[in-house]
């Protein structure tokens, strides 16, 4: 029998995480634009979950009769869907709402999102022009009759939806697709700021397109379809790496073809045409939602662009420009430099070049006689790949196990497969049933007879666009013994092993999890002077869960700095009173991943790849490697301290799930910011915990340095 009395319902974690992307809308002290950014990231966000989660959960309540069960919340697929159907209205409401609020700020600042009936008139004009030259002929009006099937819609694709009344009173239906070749808005002459959104000037126009009709009335409407496709490796007869790429590629047409699970419409329409909508996407009446602000908001980064920038500039934060680590010279061998000692950066905060350099480096060195990576997410301007093509037409052995399967990204992969392969680089595409999400990248060198290796290992990928968004770490080092395993890794994968043997490394599926189990028993044991931090994504394995409130239980005190979902409750009485759940959004996506067991220089470090997650722990190919380094060890504790320390942007989780936001009456602090002033290569490591017995733990002196004060629960 499951105890659920301390856990949580991973969808239900999951909406709560994205309601406070959305709640940093409605932060005054954050930029007009940037807040415009948040509704967009979180309505992006919600179009995901329901593709994947929700898409995935109407997957296992068909196969599973229901009689499949949640681990933390006993739920079924079916009680699920109820739960996270009923969640939803509230946070559209709260979107709404805030978008209301933005656009009427944004006025002030001469950024307006026009409606055609507040168009000037000589705007009007200038629309009706454009309209004419660019819209119109590109139009493909579509009825649905007798005579006329109901047309496919594709997911997350914005359609003008008209219901059409017939000289007999008869209904029709007409659509009109919003061309994917069409601008998302149209700048208005002469404004520097005032824009129409495309559908509203279609729309506007959309009648006139059916003539003989009535129009008995019309929306925009976006419907979103399931895309949990499934890479099924037991369809796949050919072994042939080339006919795996086609495999997969012709997989990704099937993703816009499934059932629909959601259908959103911009205004309140009539029953008739919601019943009609309804029955031809088998949707039930909970499964539609009315959304007045714009249905796709990814418009918004196009649109900061276009601006001004004398009008963008004071609505966005003050840039930032990553540093150049001041233990790092740039005009010196980073290969030399990292055989001195570990090195440790921290996006974005530090810069990628020092990677970059040593990646290019080792392209061009003659003793440098291969260079082997795992990559799971490109940028679609890559650097990193044209460095990897240079350094396999310099004649240095290539080899990139390139993961096609990286939801959403895989025609990216596909593409850049092919410019690796014509480049001379061996790309092979890892293990059948098992994503390789791990981040390594290792360079051999050969002095003579004998090998060295540096080996580079990060918690993000490999995509220097997201350098700049998210907090990542990236661990160079030239020990022997992780050279010797990143050797093996790379062995083991080109052969399919899962099985392998290694010394330092832990890598799942079959390494991370059980030693993770094995570092918190050591804290165990040790009660309430046992100290257990970790700093992830999301936290949904059961045994990690358990082991984590049998650690309160036993007195351990427990920090888990965790933005996503976390499917433990803290403050449960008798089971998890000195566990703690702090949660950071801001500025840049939290995606570093730490994990550390006990105090001071007895401490035991880890930067991994893997999330606790079920499929990161037990079903993909990850990587978790231990920090010996005093300096990068004393980087990581910095690093966690300030983020305990946060109490502008951090929440806390209370024993009913939700979160309260903390704040401060002395010395507020932003944790990002505290890491866009201060360097952790310079950072003071006197402040680490004593080896010595603290007094109180950690939370209480916190709690004693900076009082917190509630201002929200969500």
């Amino acid at each position: 029998m499951k105890d659920y009395s301390y856990t949580q319902n991973r969808e239900l974690s999951w909406l709560r995480f994205n309601r406070r992307v959305l709640e940093e809308a409605a932060d005054q002290t954050v930029p007009l634009l940037e807040r415009l950014k948040f509704i967009s990231i979180f309505t992006s966000n919600l179009d995901e979950f329901f593709m994947i989660r929700v898409g995935s959960l109407f997957d296992l309540a068909a196969i599973s009769n229901n009689k499949e069960r949640d681990n933390k919340s006993g739920m079924s697929p079916r009680e699920q869907l109820r739960c996270v159907y009923e969640t939803i209205p509230p946070l559209i409401d709260l979107k709404n709402h805030l978008y209301e609020s933005l656009c009427t700020q944004l006025e002030e600042e001469g950024i307006v999102d026009v409606s055609m009936d507040q168009l000037t008139e000589a705007e009007q004009q200038y629309v009706s022009r454009y309209y004419t030259a660019n819209v119109l002929p590109t139009l493909s009006p579509q009825i649905v009759d007798s005579h006329h099937p109901f047309p496919h819609l594709e997911t997350k694709r914005l359609y003008i939806s008209l219901l059409l009344r017939e000289k007999k009173d008869r209904l029709s239906l007409g659509f009109v697709p919003l061309p994917a070749s069409l601008p998302a808005f149209l700048m208005l002459p002469n404004s520097n700021g005032r824009y129409l959104r495309m559908e509203q000037m279609l729309l506007h126009w959309a009648p006139s397109l059916f003539e003989r009709y009535k129009v008995a009335d019309s929306c925009v409407i976006c419907v979103t379809r399931n895309a949990d496709i499934s890479f099924d490796v037991d369809k796949f007869e050919d072994t042939t790496e080339e006919d795996f790429r086609n495999h997969v590629s012709k997989l990704l047409h099937l993703r816009g073809k499934q059932s629909a699970v959601r259908l959103e419409v911009s205004r309140p329409i009539s029953q008739a045409f919601l019943d009609i909508l309804r029955d031809r996407l088998d949707l039930e009446a909970h499964q539609v939602f009315v959304d007045r602000s714009p249905l796709n908001m990814s418009y918004v980064f196009a649109l900061i662009g276009q601006l001004p920038a004398d009008v963008s500039e004071k609505l966005l934060f003050p840039p930032y420009q990553p540093r150049q680590p001041e233990d790092l010279n740039p005009k010196q061998s980073m290969i030399q430099q990292i055989q001195q000692r570990d090195r440790l950066l921290f996006y974005p905060f530090d810069s990628v070049n020092p990677f970059l350099q040593l990646l290019q480096e080792a392209a061009e060195r003659k003793d440098v006689i291969a260079i082997k990576i795992t990559i799971y997410r490109l940028a679609s301007s890559s650097k990193i790949a044209r460095i990897l093509c240079r350094a396999a037409e310099n004649g240095k052995e290539v080899t990139v196990l390139m993961e096609l399967r990286a939801r959403f990204d895989e025609a990216n992969n596909i593409a850049w497969s092919k410019v690796l392969e014509e480049a001379g680089c061996r790309v092979i595409y890892g293990v059948e049933d098992y994503k390789c999400h791990s981040k390594i990248c290792q360079i051999t060198m050969r002095r003579g007879d004998t090998l060295h290796y540096i080996t580079q290992i990060g918690t993000g990928n490999y995509n220097e666009k997201t350098c700049a968004m998210y907090t990542d770490l990236c661990f160079m080092t030239a020990d022997k013994q992780i050279g010797l395993d990143g050797a093996a890794f790379f062995r083991n994968m080109l052969v399919s092993n899962l099985n392998g043997s290694y010394q330092r490394l832990l890598v799942s599926p079959n390494g991370i999890h059980q030693a993770l189990l094995d570092h918190m028993d050591e804290q165990i044991i040790l009660g309430h002077q046992g100290y257990i931090c970790i700093k992830a994504n999301s936290l949904t394995e059961r045994a990690i869960i358990n082991k984590l409130q049998q650690a309160s239980q036993a007195g351990v005190e427990v920090q888990l700095i965790l933005r996503g979902i976390c499917c433990i409750r803290p403050g449960i009485p008798g089971k998890t009173e000195s566990l703690h759940v702090t949660s950071i959004v801001g500025r840049y996506l939290e995606h570093a991943r730490i994990y550390c067991f006990g105090r001071g220089e007895q401490a035991k470090y880890f930067i991994s790849s893997a999330d606790l997650m079920t499929r990161n722990l037990l079903r993909r190919v990850e990587i978790a490697c231990p920090i010996d380094d005093p300096q990068v060890k004393s980087q990581l504790e910095w690093i966690l301290r300030t983020q305990l320390l946060d109490n502008v942007k951090a929440s806390s989780m209370l024993s009913d799930g939700s979160y309260l936001r903390k704040t401060s009456t002395v010395s507020p602090l932003n944790s990002q910011e505290e890491f866009m002033r201060t360097s952790s290569h310079t950072a003071q490591p006197s402040s680490a915990p004593a080896k010595s017995k603290p007094q109180g733990s950690l939370l209480q002196r916190l709690k004693d340095r900076f009082p917190w004060t509630i201002t929200r629960k969500y």
